[in-house]
């Protein structure tokens, strides 16, 4: 039996034997599994500074200015890793791009683990930053390049539920080795430590896993490339998506460059321009915010420190429930639809925050149970609705001769936004409180829906090499817009 595959750039349809169960689907989820531990390092280290900033800012001599550079100096060495991995990984490959990560997540860990002072702890932070940076790019295109078109999504999305688990690991550690031994006396050095052992297994587990097989074939390594899919599809599917891969791959070294120059295509160009508006979005709703300060957020809406520790574990449990949800979605809904749903849910829980915090001044006692309701239904919506969506997209939208280059663009420009939220979240809650924050952010959020609206194209139920044709050609924005 045959599946009829979309057809690239109006073209006949290709029919595609259908995908089976047995041995090579099992590789392709331990494969996916192994891989997806870049991704839980990513959520670890960036949601353990949520409860291990206080202890750390006591024994260092932390102020308020130095705790912002210390939370955004892995955000700033993410966005140049974003660049740099993407890069590396198009040339060097997407699976010795990850194990040369995993080594840098596991030096970067024992620099901030065992940082004398601030200035260490920069550069520990920096280093771990250049590693979640490159896992951004890498993992998601490696994950993407491995999956039929026909669960694309499901498989590409496993590494941003992966993230929100590795939040909620963090979130869970801080609060039960905060609880039990306070603060101060080198308590937040066990919290960064546990990031080690997430980094050797991602090491361990890389060495077993075979090389993308679209990254194979770009390089000429047909053979090579044939063998690897023949462990994660049936034979005849493996040879079917072969020849398509390969003739794709031929037509580009005939007609295309990668880099930069590939952006005189105003197609191309007008894709990664999508590509960065996206990731730039995702961080404007201000999610990272919540998981970088959500202890801060907490104490302004009224918990005290130890409370807010315990009530900050809530949010992450939500985002891990969302992210299963979001998976799900993945399937059957189309990714256009999700996103204006989410952004949507978002902005409203922005307005609803800001609101609480005016109709419930502090003292209330309703106050800090209300706004910890709406932050985790804030943090719901963006895991159901927004960061799996939108990962993905930035999987499949980008041709295979420039995948890990614009990717790399676009998750460099979501770093950096990300990283001067981190950089200056709490002086803007210090100067404008809880209420302007969030209709700040709903402000931003409208802005989104509109961007959306008219801009993004809709991915889901197509493979890799249609959608190339489409983005090359312009016509993924006007037949496929739905």
């Amino acid at each position: 039996m045959t599946a009829t595959k979309p057809a690239i750039g109006g073209a006949t349809a290709i029919p595609l034997p259908k995908l089976t169960n047995g041995p090579h689907s099992k590789r392709l989820g331990v494969v996916a599994l192994i891989a997806t531990f870049g991704g839980l390092l990513f959520g670890y280290d960036t949601g353990v500074i949520n409860g291990a900033l206080a202890p750390m800012s006591e024994e260092l001599g932390l102020t308020p200015l130095t705790e912002g550079v210390v939370t955004s100096s892995l955000l700033f060495g993410a966005a140049a890793g974003a660049m740099i991995g993407g890069r590396l990984s198009d040339g060097w490959g997407r699976r010795k791009s990850i194990i040369l990560l995993a080594v840098l997540f596991f030096v970067g860990t024992l620099a901030c683990v065992f940082a004398p002072s601030y200035p260490v702890m920069v550069v520990g932070r920096v280093l771990l930053g250049l590693a979640v940076g490159g896992a951004s790019t890498v993992v998601p295109v490696f994950l993407a390049e491995l999956a039929p078109y026909e669960i694309r999504g499901k498989i590409a999305g496993r590494n941003e539920l992966m993230i929100v688990i590795g939040q909620l690991a963090a979130f869970v550690v801080n609060a039960i080795i905060g609880n039990l031994w306070g603060e101060g006396d080198g308590v937040w050095r066990v919290m960064l430590s546990i990031c080690a052992l997430p980094a050797i297994a991602l090491f361990i587990g890389m060495l077993r896993v075979p090389e993308s097989p679209r990254w194979l074939i770009s390089k000429g390594r047909t053979d090579e490339a044939l063998a690897v899919l023949k462990t994660i599809r049936s034979v005849e599917r493996a040879e079917a998506e072969m020849e398509e891969v390969r003739l794709l791959a031929e037509e580009e070294k005939e007609s295309k460059t990668g880099g930069w120059a590939s952006l005189k295509n105003k197609w191309i160009l007008r894709i990664v321009l999508v590509g960065i508006g996206l990731g730039v979005a995702q961080q404007l709703t201000g999610i990272n915010s919540i998981m970088y300060y959500g202890q801060i957020v907490l104490i302004d809406a009224g918990f005290d420190k130890q409370g807010a520790l315990i009530a900050n574990v809530a949010p992450g449990v939500i985002a891990v429930i969302g992210g299963l949800i979001a998976l799900r979605l993945m399937q059957t809904m189309n990714r256009r639809t999700t996103l204006l749903i989410g952004f949507a849910l978002t902005t409203s829980m922005h307005f609803l925050i800001g609101i609480a915090s005016i109709l419930l001044p502090a003292g209330n006692p309703a106050r800090p149970y209300v706004i910890l309701l709406l932050v985790v239904l804030f943090v719901g919506s963006v895991q159901t609705f927004l960061n799996i969506a939108i990962w993905v997209m930035l999987s499949e939208i980008f041709p295979l001769y420039i995948r890990g280059f614009a990717i790399g663009i676009s998750v460099f420009c979501l770093w950096i936004a990300n990283a001067f939220l981190g950089l200056y979240f709490p002086s803007l809650v210090d100067a404008v409180g809880i209420t302007g924050s969030f209709f700040i952010f709903g402000g931003i959020g409208i802005l989104t829906l509109i961007f959306i609206f008219f801009c993004a194209p809709e991915t889901r139920g197509r493979s890799l090499e249609a959608l190339e044709e489409d983005v090359t050609t312009g016509a993924i924005y006007t037949i496929h817009k739905s």
